[in-house]
């Protein structure tokens, strides 16, 4: 039988599905894996990426909100979003290194 320690699940959860952290100035947000979100927060998120794809949403309010919903805080999120001031490009990178951070982590989890 197989015997493991709450402590050590942790961290590898940890490891494998750990936040994506955004550091601007002195500070750092924690944009948090979808697995690690609450389930209306993981609901939210699939439908803003869901409006996402459509021609008649303003890309940077939606991912303004994207970042607004998985930010560790509403207090960290509009610091980083004030930081970037709405610059379109610079949202789409975040939202960019946020997937590629959190994709390995989901595909294994579904592969379970």
């Amino acid at each position: 039988m197989a015997s493991y320690a709450l402590d050590d699940i942790r961290a590898a959860a940890e490891r494998k599905y750990g936040s994506t952290d955004i550091t601007f100035g002195d500070d750092t947000v924690r944009l948090l894996n979808p697995l690690r979100l609450s389930k209306t927060r993981r609901e939210a998120l699939a439908k803003l990426q869901e409006e996402m794809g459509r021609d008649d949403v303003d890309q940077a309010d939606a991912l303004a909100d994207a970042i607004r919903t998985i930010a560790e805080s509403d207090q960290a999120a509009e610091k980083l979003l004030t930081a970037v001031d709405m610059d379109l490009a610079i949202l789409a990178e975040i939202f960019g290194h946020y997937g590629e951070s959190t994709q390995a982590g989901e595909a294994s989890a579904s592969q379970g």
